[in-house]
């Protein structure tokens, strides 16, 4: 692309005029003719239009050059000119050109949709230089609002035809300008780092690259100054200002070096503070007492503010809405002592005259009024409207920053209260995709209305399916029951879960659990943080096992699960894997009992959250037991921004009925899919349900020990066979403390939200199983084949021939550990005895820690969690992970 480069507007100099234009003439030259050449666009008349020359006139040099001036500063031509010639005067002018289009390029930063409404020119208008120079001002002043300060922007020309031009507007954005050094002149009792530690800008370090604190911004500086005022008001200097706040370009125009000139002043304490109200319910002698700073304390504005508004609040609390607290400072410079009065002046109490909702189109007025704990006619309470608010943004139906304003009503002592909301959509129709460490890939599928019927009601459906899990689900809840505060609901579902086992390390599916189901629910509040609810559930669980992998070859066909005789092999699967096998129907009622005072559900910053509940099995059905949990959490901002969360959680399940009459059989009164289970997610660090009682099996071959006697040695092949099965307990408990770590602007917009965290717990509790040990069982590969008779079946040899299942470790003859795959016919000839070993580990109380840090992230793909934890407590058989994720996206 060949162009000119704009330069500066050319005004042609009197002299030139003068020389080549206008010949000397005598002064009283009268004008005869005006000729106008060169127009295109324009008029010769509207060229006339645009001076003061006229035909009549005297012509002299200072009407030609008022001319020039007149017809230039009209921005229309690029070049005039203008000649006499006894009286017949000739003006020659060269028209700017038409702007054809307007192209950016270099910008990658900021995008044109961002730039071309900030600039004036615009295609098809007249092109002018002072536009052209204007707009470069712009597009530079916009980078330097995102921080570019070193861009530049290099206008260009490109000649047409017709008189029209394209302009080019050639931007070199630059680096972003960073903050290289903060410089602070006059502070001596408080160090630069700390003072720089109670800014919002912060020096570019190599580390920051998530932030933009240290990104250079005017509005910033401003704020900063601002920042160190109020702590060092906060720490009793009420004399320190600033005296300058100066930032300079580096030499090479790319960073900034900010400089502030301080002056810290005495350090003040407070003298007498007290109370003067003229409000009658306020007494001094019952407010001063409740200050929270006291004689000799050091001088805190912060904390001055905060007594204004709590007094103010307080004074709501009593009905007082317009009450006008006023602090009173005398200061002392020779004891460099401060007195504060807070002044209370007289006030009416205000009644509530009228509630008024406003914005809501879908929702209906009584789904937001009977969140309002005022009524129309109700003593006003400050406390009241500010929790009425955050009911209503609980909804989930409005817009987050929503407030109730407080208008005056028709008196002196009415309030009007006014919600002025904004809906936003509460359907859902989510479709989702995902990968997790626990169920590896994931499909899911959910519609959800949250405010159907625009009656706060809920509607939703579910759909999900992974390798070992797959659900339906559908739920409606109804939170105000004919207009009243009660809370119903109902849920049906179909989940069909498989449990599993780790081989070697490997996941394999051990029993499959299809559970069809209903549960009704209902809910009243007590008070307005506590509440309670009912629940009655009724679930049928069809528990089955593969029966070519666990069961036995009672009719001796060769194939395994094949006739209704075959039943589940101990050998194989373990007692407490066939022991949970069969139908089972279970009817519950629990009840639960939950006080929550949380600022927020999703992600709170402060409050705490308890929920104890309690659920029978036993009206009807054949699952009895009894079973308790207590869930309780705590949330405090701390040191800032950081947010500190405890929780711990426990429960206990009783069984109501025996399953067993014969003592010592290995035989738990709870089923095992009934018992708690823990592991990953609930307690990191651990593996999935990798911590408490399991049986692990494995395999060995007869041998001898140095001296001669006869032990059974573990097999150390790679074909080893190792199974690891969990087998949860009655009781458990888990704890955690986690401390989320702000981070920048910057890592805040990217949804980054750190923490290190650590985690401690523990199942215990249950019948010790029955364990299949070398003396009671058969070798895994040498169970016999024989025939219709009971004879044994021999091979073309003559050698007894015995069954062998999938994978399951034999010793040949020649004394070589094989793995066999054959699990129809056929066998290993005269096979070494290859049997195994069960081992009962982690039914204890001993607590399990861990500790580490892990990251939320709610990338452009959805959720992320990834969290690195070390087991630091663990007993022999937990297994142990170091790594975990979960990770999905929406589309």
């Amino acid at each position: 692309m060949c162009g000119t480069i704009l330069g500066g507007t050319a005004v042609p100099s009197q002299a030139q005029v003068t020389a080549e234009a206008v010949p000397v003439v005598p002064a009283a030259d009268t004008i005869k003719s005006i000729v106008v050449n060169g127009a295109q666009r324009l008029e010769p008349t509207t060229v006339l239009s645009y001076m003061q020359l006229r035909i009549g006139q005297t012509y002299t040099q200072e009407s030609a050059d008022q001319a020039l001036k007149d017809l230039f500063g009209t921005e229309l031509f690029k070049d005039v000119s203008i000649r006499n010639n006894q009286g017949a005067v000739v003006i020659d002018v060269v028209e700017n050109p038409v702007i054809n289009r307007i192209l950016l390029e270099g910008n990658k930063r900021i995008k044109e949709d961002k730039i071309f409404p900030e600039i004036r020119l615009s295609p098809r208008q007249i092109f002018t230089r002072s536009k052209v120079r204007a707009d470069v001002a712009r597009i530079v002043e916009l980078y330097k609002r995102k921080g570019r300060f070193a861009a530049n922007v290099e206008p260009k020309m490109v000649q047409l035809d017709q008189n029209r031009v394209d302009i080019v507007f050639e931007i070199n954005e630059g680096p972003k300008s960073k903050v290289q050094q903060i410089n602070i002149i006059g502070n001596e009792e408080f160090s630069d780092g700390k003072l720089r530690g109670e800014m919002v800008t912060k020096q570019s370090r190599f580390y920051r690259f998530f932030s933009s604190s240290d990104t250079y911004d005017p509005d910033r500086l401003a704020f900063d100054q601002q920042k160190l005022r109020q702590f060092y008001l906060t720490e009793g200097y009420a004399d320190f200002r600033v005296i300058s706040a100066i930032a300079e370009l580096t030499p090479d125009k790319r960073d900034f070096i900010i400089t502030y000139v301080v002056e810290e002043g005495d350090r003040y304490q407070f003298g007498e503070v007290s109370v003067e109200s003229d409000i009658r319910d306020f007494t001094p002698e019952f407010l001063t007492p409740q200050l929270p700073m006291k004689a000799g304390d050091f001088y805190n504005a912060k904390q001055v503010e905060d007594t204004v508004e709590r007094l103010s609040e307080t004074a709501g609390l009593f009905g007082y809405a317009f009450a006008d607290v006023r602090p009173e400072f005398t200061r002392d410079k020779e004891t460099l002592k401060m007195d504060v009065l807070f002044q209370v002046a007289e006030s009416d109490r205000v009644y509530v005259e009228r509630i008024d909702i406003n914005g809501n189109t879908l929702t209906q007025d009584k789904v937001v009024r009977r969140e309002f704990r005022l009524n129309e006619g109700d003593a006003f309470n400050s406390f009241q409207v500010k929790r009425s608010a955050n009911r209503i943004k609980s909804l989930g139906f409005f817009q987050e920053e929503l407030e109730i304003e407080q208008k005056q009503g028709s008196a002196p002592d009415r309030i009007i209260l006014e919600a002025n909301v904004e809906e936003r959509a509460t359907g859902e129709l989510q479709l989702s995709a995902g990968f997790s460490s626990v169920e590896n890939f994931i499909l899911q599928a959910s519609v959800r209305q949250r405010n159907f019927r625009g009656k706060g009601q809920e509607l939703r459906a579910s759909v999900s399916y992974s390798r070992f899990s797959k659900s339906v689900e559908l739920g409606f809840t109804e939170p105000y029951l004919f207009d009243r505060n009660i809370a119903v609901g109902a849920d049906i579902f179909r989940r069909d879960s498989n449990s599993f086992n780790f081989v070697n390390n490997n996941r394999e599916t051990t029993f499959k659990q299809l559970t069809t189901g209903f549960q009704i629910r209902a809910g009243v509040p007590i008070t307005e943080y506590l509440s309670a609810s009912l629940r009655y559930g009724l679930s049928q669980d069809d528990v089955t096992l593969e029966p070519t992998l666990f069961f036995q070859d009672s009719n001796n066909d060769g194939i395994r699960g094949n006739s209704p005789g075959d039943v589940c092999d101990p050998l194989v699967a373990g007692r407490f894997l066939c022991d949970a096998l069969g139908n089972r129907t279970t009817s519950s009622l629990g009840a639960s009992l939950i006080y929550d005072d949380r600022d927020n559900r999703v992600r709170p910053t402060r409050g705490q959250s308890i929920v104890g509940s309690l659920d029978f099995a036993g009206l009807g059905g054949s699952v009895k037991y009894l079973r308790g949990r207590l869930n309780a959490s705590k949330h405090w901002s701390v040191l800032g921004d950081f947010i500190f969360t405890a929780s711990a959680e426990g429960g206990y399940i009783h069984p109501l009925s025996k399953r067993s009459l014969t003592p010592g059989d290995g035989i738990d009164a709870v089923r095992l899919t009934d018992r708690f289970f823990l592991g990953e997610p609930q307690i990191r660090g651990f593996d999935i349900r990798g911590v408490g009682p399991r049986v692990v099996r494995s395999a060995t071959i007869p041998g001898l020990d140095t001296n001669g006697n006869p032990i059974n040695q573990p097999v150390e092949i790679a074909n080893g066979r190792q199974t690891d099965d969990a087998i949860g307990g009655r009781a458990y408990y888990l704890g955690r403390a986690e401390l989320e770590i702000p981070l920048g602007s910057g890592a805040r917009e990217l949804g980054l939200r750190p923490s290190i965290f650590v985690d401690v717990g523990a199942v215990f509790k249950v019948t010790p199983p029955l364990l299949l040990t070398d003396a009671q069982t058969q070798s895994f590969g040498s169970r016999p084949i024989v025939d219709g008779a009971g004879d044994p079946v021999l091979d073309s040899s003559g050698n007894p021939t015995f069954e062998s299942a999938p994978q399951y470790l034999t010793v040949n003859a020649a004394g070589e550990a094989v793995t066999t795959f054959d699990a129809m016919t056929g066998g290993v000839a005269n096979p070494i005895a290859t049997n195994f070993t069960e081992t009962f580990f982690g039914d204890t109380i001993s607590p399990r820690l861990s500790v580490g840090f892990g990251v939320n992230w709610n990338s452009p793909f959805g959720p992320f969690r990834i969290d690195i934890a070390k087991a630091l407590l663990k007993e022999p058989g937990d297994d142990t992970k170091l790594f975990t994720f979960n990770v999905g996206t929406q589309f």
